[in-house]
């Protein structure tokens, strides 16, 4: 009869994921995701697999992360769509230019390692595609609501915003600060405002 587990996968896909963020996949060894999950060589072999997929399964929750949060950030009740999106922005302003902000690994996976691993390419455009849907949902919301002209493309708009997310965080691990950030998060809401018809007017 096999020993039960004295550990729950949980536990170690957290701690696994935290070292590939900070470290990269390129840059994680067997001996850092020892060090960081507690467990020995061949209890990760026999539990998860290997490093990779390890790393496919720390991903998995990164993007499954991401989701929740912007769907709870897009869809709480107590203010309007196009007030949602503000504060969501501005809650994503502060969180990118804190002192310890880097990347998640949903952005670092995509960026190291999507161009050369169909998994990691397809998880990612999985969850860019669920997050540019709570987007989208979101401004079709706030057009119904007269706070975006009907005439505005609301793929676009969700596009952009979700360009625009991502793109602030790794402009907030690189060190740009929260003035900065909060700027382009008010610009991007200006151009939203004025967008009709898939152009932004002057």
């Amino acid at each position: 009869m096999p020993r039960p587990r004295k550990f729950r996968d949980a536990d170690v896909i957290a701690a696994a994921r935290e070292t590939f963020t900070q470290q990269g996949f390129g840059g994680t060894t067997l001996d850092d995701l020892t060090t960081a999950t507690g467990l020995g060589k061949q209890s990760l072999y026999n539990a998860f697999g290997g490093k990779r997929e390890l790393y496919l399964r720390a991903l998995t929750d990164s993007a499954a992360e991401a989701v929740t949060v912007v769907d709870a950030a897009l869809n709480h009740s107590g203010a309007t769509p196009l007030e949602r999106i503000r504060a969501h922005l501005l809650k994503l302003a502060i969180a990118f230019s804190g002192t310890n902000s880097e990347a998640d690994l949903l952005t670092k996976a995509t960026v190291e390692r999507a161009g050369h691993d169909s998994e990691v390419a397809h998880s990612a455009l999985h969850t860019f595609e669920r997050l540019e849907q709570s987007y989208r949902q979101c401004i079709v919301d706030a057009q119904e609501h007269g706070e975006i002209p009907p005439g505005s493309d609301p793929d676009a708009l969700a596009a952009l915003f979700l360009a625009l997310t991502r793109g602030m965080e790794v402009l907030g691990s690189a060190g740009v600060g929260r003035v900065q950030l909060t700027a382009v998060a008010m610009t991007s809401l200006d151009l939203v405002a004025t967008a009709d018809s898939g152009t932004v007017q002057p």
